[in-house]
């Protein structure tokens, strides 16, 4: 479904949030922070669930955004080994090729894999807590380490 101009799928309760949001009135807010996650790893993915969640109050939706060409966070089962599969299916899916990437055309894969996966997820949140399926973790991929990688988290609350 389509809206107009002023109109959201949450009828009035929803345009009176944005309103508040657009008037910086209390109850509803933006608020922008960022963690460093450190890897050990060429190639790993850290689930960053904890660190996320652990910033935020009441309702609303997150955006997780990493700084970095060559790092990406989604979401993702976790079950044992699964994170393994995931680094292998992505190499496996690049060809070798003779990459054109000029510092170092071997290192090219770990920035079209952070393209691919990409670098930033929504999720929305209730009394705190994301709201994930059963499954469902929040995680960075490191693609190039060890690093420290910069996260930033908005959260839009009401």
């Amino acid at each position: 479904m389509r809206y107009g101009k002023g109109q959201t799928a949450g009828g009035e309760g929803a345009e009176a949030a944005l309103a508040g949001i657009r008037a910086g009135r209390a109850g509803a807010g933006l608020d922008f922070m960022k963690i460093s996650i450190k890897t050990d790893s060429k190639r790993q993915v850290v689930d960053i669930t904890d660190q996320v969640q652990a910033e935020l109050k009441g309702n609303g939706l997150v955006n997780v955004f990493v700084q970095h060409t060559t790092a990406a966070v989604t979401l993702a089962d976790l079950d044992p080994g699964t994170d393994e599969d995931y680094l292998r299916a992505l190499e496996a899916m690049t060809p070798p090729e003779k990459w054109q990437h000029p510092h170092d055309p071997s290192h090219f894969p770990d920035h079209l894999w952070s393209a691919l996966v990409g670098q930033s997820v929504s999720v929305p949140f209730k009394n705190g807590k994301l709201e994930l399926g059963s499954w469902q973790r929040l995680v960075l991929a490191e693609l190039d380490g060890p690093r420290e990688r910069s996260v930033i988290i908005t959260v839009l609350a009401t």
